[in-house]
């Protein structure tokens, strides 16, 4: 017999059975963006030349990975375009760190390093400090865990 009880629980269940039978989650972008920006907007390949961060202009940009690259002028613009993977951060610009402990984590533009001609950004400016320390096993563990921290 369907009572008003049983009839409230039925219908707040059925939809609540239609989500349990899809995936809870969707898989996490492979490059951090914010509103669309890989790192937030600051130039990729300044931190090579530069060697500090520098916003980038949407006047330089480009669309990579499913994300905006901006760049602070033409010649930063086309050395990306012509090599990105030697120019782009490591794991997608998300927190090396993060990648290394098994998960993803946003990032900041000033929170960076090079290593071995490659860049890593961090969560932080301390996250920095603590991935320093133990900067090629974090780098070893990140690497076992990219890209299937995009999964979990």
């Amino acid at each position: 017999m369907l009572t008003r009880r049983s009839f409230v629980f039925t219908a707040l269940a059925a939809p609540a059975a239609g989500v349990l039978a899809t995936p809870a989650f969707a898989m996490t972008p492979e490059v951090f963006a914010v509103d669309g920006l890989a790192i937030r907007g600051y130039d990729p390949v300044a931190y090579f030349k530069e060697r500090t961060d520098v916003e980038g202009s949407a006047e330089f940009s480009l669309m990579w990975k499913g994300a905006e690259w901006r760049f602070a002028n033409a010649e930063n613009l086309a050395d990306f375009e012509a090599d990105p993977d030697r120019w782009a951060p490591q794991y997608g610009g998300y927190c090396a760190f993060a990648v290394a402990k098994g998960y993803t984590a946003k990032t900041e533009a000033n929170a960076w390093s090079i290593h071995d001609d490659k860049l890593y950004l961090n969560f932080s400016l301390a996250i920095r400090a603590r991935w320093a320390i133990s900067k090629e096993r974090f780098i070893n563990d990140a690497n076992a865990n990219w890209p299937n921290v995009l999964n979990a």
